[in-house]
């Protein structure tokens, strides 16, 4: 399970599920013991009894054995009349052994079941009650066997026993009632664990929803809501809340730094180019030194380019960079991007087809950042594809938004390297370096990425190494 509410609800019904076997264990062997225990109680009372009726038959009678028309010994028809109503098994004998009653249970059995009976009460008296197993298939019973003197010496013994069959449909209707209670109780109980684990995760749900939303560091300010319970939430959420804190501080602090020092070095830089351009313009310069100042001023012009670049996207992080937004038709500015990148295809030898659509496609946009978002992605798309490559941009609407692409057919991207070609100062490969004449400053698709998210649009990416790459720009209509 993926969700700490699932793993809670299987450790739960698992440790209810466990509960309720050993509860239901520790009572069935504690009922099957109490039940066969009320068995013995039953027989041991139905002994007694039978022995009391047999005495008291003797002391008012006197007679207790009779002739039967075959000339058998039997009781005489008054006290077996009275025995018949004993339940269970009871079988009256003399003393040389010879039967002088059996109950209706007794007389339903088998003669060799019988016969196992009488043999059991030829064993003699017993003093605890036994176990006996009836055969063949015959019912298992607990006996006892009680001798009889106070009969005057005309009965034996007597035998008193029950099927345990009775007390096992007992201990059965138990299992049935604790399988219908588990079955029945599990259910709900799982469910309610469930509720429970759901009601009180909550709070790590809405903590999540909440970090979620601090996907940068312009979204530092906001905070986690502490619950009134200082219980392990409450802490989490106020050392998170800390946490935060001393992360805005430090975001603040350097984008503050990043700002100051952009600002500041734009003008010893403009400086130091304006002498670089005078300092060129000399008909006396020598050839070497000419190529030292013509080498300063392209890397001053870098430099400025990157203090610029870094000015933008530091003033974006704190909300400065405001956008001038007005109604445009986006044929005008790729037209205008265009023109310039066709020429730097022209002067790299690569080909450039440009799209567009018959009708006006008019977007409500800052016009200048626009056409700054649109020419550094052509800028890349020409940098990177090799001499005799293609480079298309094409622009349509879909799904109720603008849309334009810029493909290539260049070196493409790795696709280990996608997720970060939006990251500042990220280069996808070796060629991406200072000393490359692919130089560049690592921040153009950094800010191609704030301008389109700043108008509420997106900006893709797609690209297989040595295939091309192709940028989606996507933007709201109005």
């Amino acid at each position: 399970m993926e969700s700490i509410r699932g793993r809670l609800t299987i450790w739960y019904a698992t440790a209810l599920i466990l509960s309720i076997a050993v509860f239901a264990l520790v009572l069935y062997f504690a009922r099957r013991s109490a039940t066969y225990q009320d068995l013995d109680r039953r027989i041991q009372s139905e002994a007694d009894l039978t022995v009391g009726i047999l005495a008291e038959s003797y002391h008012a009678r006197g007679i207790l054995v009779e002739k039967d028309t075959a000339g058998r010994p039997v009781l005489t028809s008054e006290v077996a009349a009275v025995l018949e109503v004993v339940p269970d098994l009871l079988v009256v004998t003399s003393r040389d052994g010879s039967l002088l009653f059996g109950s209706p249970d007794a007389r339903s059995l088998g003669f060799t079941q019988f016969e196992q009976l009488n043999a059991l009460v030829r064993q003699g008296a017993t003093s605890v009650p036994g176990r006996y197993r009836l055969s063949p298939n015959g019912p298992t019973l607990h006996y006892v066997i009680r001798s009889v003197q106070e009969a005057g010496g005309q009965i034996g013994a007597i035998f008193a026993g029950a099927d345990t069959r009775s007390a096992e449909l007992q201990i059965d209707q138990l299992i049935t009632t604790i399988v219908i209670a588990f079955i029945v109780g599990i259910v709900p109980a799982v469910l309610v664990g469930r509720w429970i684990a759901g009601r009180a995760l909550e709070p790590v749900d809405s903590m999540i929803t909440e970090i979620r939303e601090i996907t940068d560091g312009r979204s530092l300010h906001r905070r986690l809501p502490v619950p009134m319970e200082r219980d392990e939430l409450g802490r989490l959420a106020a050392t998170l809340n800390q946490m935060w804190t001393r992360l805005e501080r430090s975001f603040a602090a350097l984008r503050r730094f990043t700002a100051d020092a952009s600002h500041e070095l734009k003008t010893p830089l403009t400086v130091v180019r304006a002498g670089v351009e005078r300092a060129i313009t000399r008909p006396d310069m020598p050839p070497e030194t000419f190529a030292a100042l013509e080498e300063t001023l392209q890397e001053v012009n870098r430099m400025t380019e990157l203090l610029d670049a870094l000015l933008t996207l530091a003033r974006a992080d704190e909300g400065r960079a405001e956008l001038h937004r007005e109604p445009v038709d986006l044929r005008e500015i790729l037209e205008e991007a265009g023109e310039t990148g066709e020429l730097l295809a022209e002067h790299a030898g690569v080909g450039m087809e440009i799209k567009l659509p018959l009708e006006p496609l008019v977007v409500s946009v800052d016009r200048s950042r626009l056409r700054q978002l649109a020419l550094n992605l052509i800028e890349n798309a020409v940098k990177y594809t090799p001499r005799g490559g293609q480079v298309s941009v094409e622009l349509g609407s879909n799904d109720g938004r603008a849309v334009f692409t810029v493909a290539d057919t260049g070196i493409g991207i790795a696709p280990g390297d996608l997720p970060h070609v939006f990251d500042r100062f990220w280069r996808a490969d070796s060629a991406r370096t200072r000393t490359s004449e692919r130089a560049g400053t690592g921040l153009g698709l950094a800010i191609c990425k704030w301008i389109a998210e700043a108008h509420g649009g997106t900006i893709d990416v797609q690209s297989r190494p040595g295939r091309g790459t192709t940028f989606t720009v996507g933007l709201p209509h109005g």
